[in-house]
């Protein structure tokens, strides 16, 4: 596959947050021709980086003064929120801040209004896919807020993924992420209670899901098992979706709607997840 050919206007791109998903995305961007800035906590996090152009500042604040546009891919809103404080002091005026992680639409509103008072605008751009779509540049980036921004911002998410849709206003793309996140862990109950079903009437389970891999029922839930749903990582992923999830109940319940059965169902799919695994794999 041939590079992304960065824009004539190429913004300096800043980069924070270089985990599972976070290092294929920086390794996208700085391929795509982008100057990449990066900062972490750890030296170590930065050696996977050594075969890419890039630059590593020295605090976060030093990243911030540096770039035009910082990207986050960070655990918890208060992760970004608290990045942002550190960085807001030192961005230039007309910078955009991205973040990338999952979170809730009322703290990407609340983060938007407190950097437009310094003239830097902000995007959720949350995105789906995992480490293995982030290696293959075919993420899908939910992108919220100001329509500019987003455009400025494009060509980067280009350079990891597969589709960018801009969806709205700010918190539209973490409202799309986690309706996302919802009917992934709605559709793994609905396996596991099949499975359920087939096993007390001794089906083989092997070829079951094979057939309904082919079939009209398949679905990422289902090809997801044994791919990049692991016995050796189900533990903490089935942690990781009860997280999602509960984020997904707070958002629909700010918004003023009880989210009801689809938390409850949601929450049965992802702590169920090993033991639907489990009982694949028996």
């Amino acid at each position: 596959m041939s590079e992304t050919r960065a824009p004539q206007d190429t913004p300096v791109v800043g980069f924070i947050g270089l985990g599972d998903q976070g290092l294929p995305m920086a390794r996208a961007i700085a391929g795509a021709g982008f100057p990449l800035r990066v900062w972490a906590r750890r030296p170590a996090s930065l050696e996977p980086l050594a075969d890419v152009p890039h630059e590593a500042a020295d605090s976060v604040e030093a990243l911030a003064a540096a770039c035009d546009v910082v990207a986050l891919c960070v655990g918890t809103d208060e992760d970004v929120e608290r990045l942002v404080g550190q960085m807001l002091p030192r961005l230039r005026e007309g910078a955009v801040v991205v973040n990338h992680g999952t979170g809730v639409p009322a703290t990407a509103a609340r983060l938007a209004e407190r950097c437009s008072a310094r003239g830097v605008a902000v995007l959720d751009a949350p995105v789906s896919g995992g480490r293995p779509a982030a290696e293959e540049k075919r993420l899908i980036c939910m992108v919220g807020g100001p329509h500019s921004a987003a455009e400025r911002c494009r060509p980067v998410f280009e350079a990891f993924s597969a589709h960018v849709v801009h969806l709205g206003p700010s918190g539209a793309g973490q409202t799309a992420k986690l309706f996302n996140n919802a009917l992934l862990m709605l559709n793994q109950r609905s396996i596991a209670d099949i499975v359920t079903l087939a096993a007390r009437m001794d089906v083989e389970l092997g070829p079951l899901v094979e057939v309904l891999e082919l079939g009209s029922a398949s679905s990422a839930a289902l090809s997801l098992l044994n791919t990049m749903v692991r016995p050796d990582n189900v533990e903490h992923l089935s942690q990781v979706e009860a997280l999602d999830m509960e984020l997904f109940d707070r958002a629909v319940r700010d918004a003023g709607t009880d989210p009801g059965e689809v938390t409850e169902r949601g929450l049965s799919g992802a702590r169920g997840l090993p033991a639907l695994l489990s009982r694949l794999n028996g």
